[in-house]
């Protein structure tokens, strides 16, 4: 819990507390602290035991998950870097990029397609929460 603070910091902390609320006051603090600790602890294992009852062997398939994937920057890498029609290494750029360098690449590597106006049976696409 401590693995980043020194002894030397918890030495100053508890030097700061003694000036801060003075010798008669702190050790009522102290206990006050104790017992809400406890408190905290108890409270969370009553909702450990609740949900262990509730979701039952589903429970403890939920400390296998791996939560850094659903870090903001991992989940928005994977977004945007995935391609809905072809793996990239199907691609075959020529320069070996990959993700969306290879996707405009690929995209204007086809001359043949250059001079061909757009296909105007098929609507583009359209995403409502773009908007």
């Amino acid at each position: 819990m401590f693995d980043s603070i020194g002894w030397g910091e918890i030495m100053v902390l508890a030097l700061a507390a003694l000036f801060i609320f003075g010798p008669d006051r702190l050790p009522g603090l102290a206990k006050d602290a104790a017992s809400g600790l406890k408190k905290a602890r108890s409270a969370i294992t009553g909702m450990r035991g609740q949900l262990h009852d509730s979701l039952g062997d589903d429970f403890d398939g939920l400390r296998d998950i791996d939560l850094r994937q659903y870090h903001p920057k991992t989940f928005i890498r994977q977004q945007l870097l995935a391609d809905d029609d072809e793996p990239v290494a199907q691609r075959g750029s020529a320069t070996g990029s990959t993700g969306l360098a290879a996707a405009a690449a690929a995209g204007s590597a086809r001359p043949s397609q250059a001079g061909r106006s757009r296909d105007t049976s098929v609507p583009p696409p359209f995403d409502a929460d773009a908007t």
